[in-house]
C-alpha cells in the first residue's frame, strides 16, 4: 500500500526540472533539418518506460505553443496583406495601358529596324566570309609550301634524283607536313612518303643489280686496259733503263697518268702499242658509270640502312668474284682464254680498288685483301691446274708473261702478289719440261736426218759456215787444202746450235722474274744441264740401241760426242756472256755435258763390242764342216775368209776412234771369234771329229792368227793381239802333233808347251775322236799297231779324267 502510494505521489520539483530540459533538447533537435532522426527518436525510446508517452504530451504543448506564435503573427500582418492588394488592383489598370504602349512602341521600332537588320545580317555575313577568306589565304599560304615540296618530290622521282628527293622528303616531314599536319591532304601525303621511300630503295636497288651487272660484263674490257697500261709502263721503265745505261741525260720520256708516252723518236716494239700510247689514258669510270653505286649508297645512307646495303654489295661481289675466279675448261689450249681470265679478274679488283677510294666505308681494305687472298688462292690452284696440262713452251712462255704483267698490273694497285712469283718458279721448271720435250724431238729429228758421215767442205765459205756454228779449231784439218772433210758429221754443229737456242729460249722465261744475275744464271745452268745430262744423253742411248744403227754410224757417234764434249766450255762461256756472272764464283753451277758425253760414247763403245760380236755370230753361223771328213781341203773355209775380210774393213773405220777404243774393239773380237770357234768344237750335239776336220779347222785357226799378226789396228805390243787365239792354237796343236806324254808330264808346270789346254776341254775332244776311230776307223794307217794305239787313247783318257777329278776335287 505504502509502495503505490508513493507512486502515486508527484514527482519532485528537481526530477521535472531534468524531464524538461531533456525533452527540450529531444525536440530541438527534432525541429532542426540537419540532425539525423533515428539517433533523437532511439534516445526518446530508450529512456523510462513512460518517457515516450511524456514525449508525446511535450510534443503536443510545443504544437500548440507554435500555432499560437503563427496565428499571433498573421493577425498582426493581415491588414498590410489587405492594402497591398488594394493597392496592386489599382496598379493593374496602369499597368495594361502601359502594356499597349509598350507594344505599339515595340512594333513602329521593328518596323524602323528591319531594314537596318537586313543590312546588318549583309555586313554580317559579308565580314565573316571576309574572315573566312582571310583565313582561307592565311591557311594556303601555310600549306602552299607544303604542296610546292611535294611537287618538287614528284618531279625529282620522275627525272631520277632520288637523293634529292630523299632531301626533299626530309625537309616536308620535319618542316612543312608539322605546319599543317591537321589537313587531311598532309595526312595522306604523309602516309604516302614512306612508300615513295621504298619505291626510291627499290628502284636503287635495281640500279646496283644492273650496275653490278654491267661490270661483270666490263671487267673484261677493264682488266685488258689496265693490263695494257701496266705493259706499257714496264716498257717505259725498260727504256728509261736502257737509256740510263747509254748515259743519256736528257729525259726522253714524260708520264702521263700510270700511261708513259713516247717522244724523241724513240719507237715501240710494236706499231699498235705506239698508237695506243698517243690515246687518252683511260681510268675504270670512263668504261663503267659508277654513279648507280653512289647514288644507292647516299640513298641507303639518309634511309639509314647503310649497313644492309654495305652488306649486300659485299656478299653479291663476292659472288661475282666467284664466277670470275672460275676458268673455262679449256682455258689451257689457247693463249686468249688465259688473257680473257686474267682481264676479268684484273677488271674486278681494279673495280673494287676504285669504290675503295670513291667511296667511304663501302668496302674496306680489310674486305678487298680477304677478297684478294680467296681469289689468289683460287687464281694458283687454277693456273697450277691448267699450266699443267700445257705442252706448247711457246703457250707457257705467252702465259708467264702474262702472269708478270698480271702481277705487276694488281701490285699497282696495292695488292700482293709474292705469290704469283712463287708460282712463276714451279711454271719455270714446267716450262723447262715442256722445253725439254720440245728438244728431244729436235734431237730425234736431227739423229735421224744425219747421215754419219764426216762434213765435206768444198769451199772457204762452206768451211766457215760450219765454224760459225760449232766452235772447231784443228790446225792439221785447217792446213788441208779444199775440198776437205770435217771428222764430225752434220749433226754436231745443229745439236751445238739447238742447245745454245735451248738457253735462249730457258733465258726468255727468266726475264721480268726480278731475279739477280747470278740466280738468272744458275737457272740456265740447271735447265741446259738437265737437256745435256736427260734429253741429249736419253736420245743418244735410244739412238745407239736402235737395230738400224751399224758399226760404221757408231764409230761416227763416238767422234760426234768427242767433238760435243770439247765444246761444253764454250757453251759455259755462252752463258757466262749472257748472264755477266763469272764462272769462278763459288756458287756457279758447272755444265756435266762431259760426263754426259762420256757415258754416250761408253755406250756406243760398248754397243759396238756388241755389234761386232753378233756379226762374227752371223758369220759363225754359216760354217758348214764336214766333222766326219778324212783329210782337210787344204785351204781355209769360205765363211771364215769373209768374216776375216769383214773384220779387216771394219777395223779401217776405227781408224779415226781413240786408239783405246779401237784396240778393245779388236781385242773382244778376236776374243770372240776364239771363244766361238772352241765352243764350235765343244758343241754337245757334236758327237764326233774326225782328225781331218781338225786339220780343216786348224787351216780356220792360221787365218785367224794371221790376221791377228797383221795389225789390223795399230797399237798392239807384240803378239798381244795372237794370245787371243792361244788357247785354240795349243789344244789344236796337242791333237796335230799327238803329243799326250809331254802334256801329261808337263801339266801344272808354268813352262808346260800345252799351259793353256784345260783337261775337260782337251777330255771332250778327245773322246768325240775316240768314237769316231772305233766307227770309222780314222787310224788305218796304224792298223798294224791298232790295238797299242787304242790302249794309248784309253790311257790318256783315264788320265786326263783323273786329272778332271782332281781338279773337281780340288775346287
Amino acid at each position: 500500500m505504502e509502495s503505490k502510494a508513493m507512486k502515486a505521489l508527484p514527482d519532485p520539483p528537481e526530477e521535472d526540472d531534468r524531464e524538461e530540459k531533456v525533452y527540450g533538447n529531444v525536440l530541438a533537435e527534432l525541429e532542426s533539418v540537419d540532425l539525423p532522426l533515428g539517433t533523437t527518436l532511439r534516445s526518446v525510446y530508450d529512456d523510462q518506460p513512460n518517457a515516450h508517452k511524456r514525449f508525446m504530451e511535450k510534443l503536443d504543448a510545443r504544437i500548440r505553443n507554435h500555432d499560437r506564435e503563427i496565428e499571433k503573427m498573421c493577425n498582426f500582418h493581415h491588414q498590410g496583406f489587405v492594402d497591398a492588394i488594394t493597392e496592386l488592383l489599382k496598379v493593374r489598370a496602369d499597368a495594361e495601358k502601359l502594356m499597349g504602349q509598350v507594344t505599339d512602341t515595340n512594333q513602329r521600332l521593328q518596323e524602323a529596324g528591319r531594314e537596318v537588320t537586313a543590312q546588318t545580317e549583309e555586313v554580317i555575313r559579308c565580314r565573316l566570309q571576309q574572315r573566312n577568306m582571310a583565313t582561307t589565304v592565311e591557311k594556303l599560304q601555310l600549306c602552299i609550301p607544303a604542296l610546292e615540296m611535294y611537287s618538287k618530290l614528284k618531279e625529282q622521282l620522275e627525272s631520277k634524283r632520288y637523293y634529292a628527293a630523299l632531301k626533299t622528303m626530309e625537309q616536308l616531314e620535319n618542316v612543312y607536313i608539322p605546319r599543317v599536319s591537321k589537313y587531311r591532304f598532309c595526312q595522306i601525303m604523309a602516309e604516302t612518303l614512306p612508300k615513295l621511300r621504298e619505291e626510291i630503295k627499290e628502284i636503287s636497288m635495281s640500279d646496283l643489280k644492273d650496275f653490278l651487272e654491267s661490270i661483270r660484263k666490263h671487267s673484261d674490257k677493264i682488266g685488258e686496259t689496265a693490263m695494257r697500261q701496266a705493259q706499257q709502263h714496264r716498257t717505259f721503265i725498260s727504256a728509261m733503263q736502257k737509256q740510263a745505261s747509254l748515259g743519256c741525260t736528257k729525259p726522253l720520256y714524260s708520264l702521263n697518268g700510270r700511261t708513259p708516252t713516247q717522244h724523241n723518236g724513240l719507237h715501240r716494239e710494236e706499231g699498235a702499242e705506239e698508237e695506243e700510247s698517243e690515246e687518252q689514258v683511260l681510268t675504270a669510270q670512263d668504261l663503267v658509270d659508277f654513279s648507280p653505286v653512289y647514288r644507292c649508297l647516299h640513298i641507303y645512307t639518309v634511309l639509314g640502312d647503310r649497313d644492309s646495303f654495305e652488306n649486300y654489295y659485299r656478299k653479291q661481289r663476292k659472288k661475282q668474284a666467284r664466277l670470275v675466279l672460275q676458268p673455262q675448261s679449256n682455258m689451257h689450249e689457247t693463249v686468249e682464254g688465259y688473257r680473257k681470265y686474267f682481264n676479268q679478274i684484273v677488271g674486278f679488283f681494279v673495280v673494287e680498288d676504285h669504290i675503295l677510294h670513291a667511296t667511304q666505308g663501302l668496302v674496306t681494305r680489310a674486305f678487298t685483301d680477304e677478297l684478294w687472298n680467296m681469289a689468289l688462292s683460287k687464281i694458283i690452284a687454277v693456273l697450277r691446274t691448267h699450266s699443267s696440262y700445257c705442252s706448247d713452251p711457246d703457250l707457257v712462255l705467252e702465259l708467264k708473261n702474262m702472269i708478270v704483267i698480271f702481277a705487276d698490273t694488281l701490285q699497282g694497285y696495292g695488292f700482293t702478289v709474292n705469290r704469283l712469283f712463287d708460282l712463276l718458279f714451279e711454271i719455270r721448271d714446267q716450262y723447262n719440261e715442256t722445253l725439254l720435250k720440245k728438244w728431244a724431238l729436235v734431237f730425234r729429228e736431227i739423229f735421224e736426218q744425219d747421215n754419219y758421215s764426216p762434213i765435206p767442205v768444198e769451199t772457204e765459205e762452206e768451211y766457215k759456215s760450219v765454224i760459225s756454228r760449232f766452235p772447231f779449231h784443228e790446225a792439221e784439218i785447217e792446213k788441208q787444202p779444199f775440198p776437205k772433210k770435217l771428222p764430225m758429221s752434220q749433226s754436231v754443229p745443229q745439236i751445238y746450235t739447238q742447245v745454245k737456242e735451248f738457253i735462249y729460249a730457258s733465258l726468255k722465261f727468266s726475264e721480268s722474274l726480278h731475279r739477280s744475275s747470278t740466280e738468272i744464271d744458275d737457272m740456265l745452268r740447271k735447265s741446259t744441264n738437265l737437256l745435256l745430262t736427260r734429253t741429249l744423253s736419253g736420245c743418244l742411248q735410244n739412238l745407239i740401241k736402235k737395230p738400224h744403227i751399224g758399226l760404221t754410224e757408231l764409230v761416227q757417234i763416238i767422234i760426234n760426242t768427242t767433238h760435243l764434249e770439247q765444246a761444253c766450255r764454250y757453251l759455259e762461256d755462252f752463258i757466262t756472256n749472257i748472264t755477266n756472272v763469272s764462272p769462278e764464283t763459288i756458287h756457279t753451277t758447272r755444265l756435266y755435258g762431259l760426263a754426259t758425253f762420256k757415258d754416250a760414247r761408253h755406250a756406243a763403245e760398248g754397243e759396238i763390242y756388241t755389234k761386232l760380236n753378233q756379226k762374227i755370230d752371223e758369220f759363225i753361223q754359216l760354217a758348214d764342216y764336214e766333222w766326219g771328213m778324212s783329210e782337210s781341203d787344204g785351204r781355209a773355209s769360205g765363211y771364215l775368209m769373209d768374216l776375216i775380210n769383214f773384220l779387216r774393213s771394219t777395223f779401217q773405220v776405227f781408224t779415226h776412234l781413240p786408239g783405246k777404243v779401237a784396240q778393245t774393239a779388236c781385242m773382244s773380237a778376236c776374243k770372240h771369234l776364239a771363244s766361238s770357234l772352241l765352243q764350235m768344237l765343244l758343241d754337245p750335239d757334236l758327237k764326233q771329229i774326225s782328225l781331218g776336220a781338225i786339220q780343216q779347222f786348224n787351216l780356220d785357226v792360221i787365218q785367224c792368227e794371221l790376221f791377228a799378226s797383221s795389225e789390223p789396228v795399230p797399237g798392239f805390243q807384240g803378239d798381244t793381239l795372237q794370245l787371243a787365239f792361244i788357247d785354240l792354237r795349243q789344244l789344236l796343236d796337242l791333237f796335230m802333233v799327238w803329243d799326250w806324254s809331254t802334256y801329261l808330264a808337263d801339266y801344272g808346270q808354268p813352262t808346260s808347251k800345252y799351259l793353256r789346254v784345260n783337261p775337260s776341254t782337251a777330255l771332250a775332244l778327245l773322246e768325240k775322236m775316240k768314237d769316231t776311230s772305233k766307227k770309222n776307223n780314222i787310224f788305218s794307217q796304224f792298223r798294224k799297231n791298232d790295238r797299242d794305239k787304242q790302249k794309248l787313247i784309253e790311257t790318256v783318257v783315264k788320265q786326263l779324267r783323273s786329272l778332271v777329278n782332281g781338279m773337281s776335287q780340288h775346287s
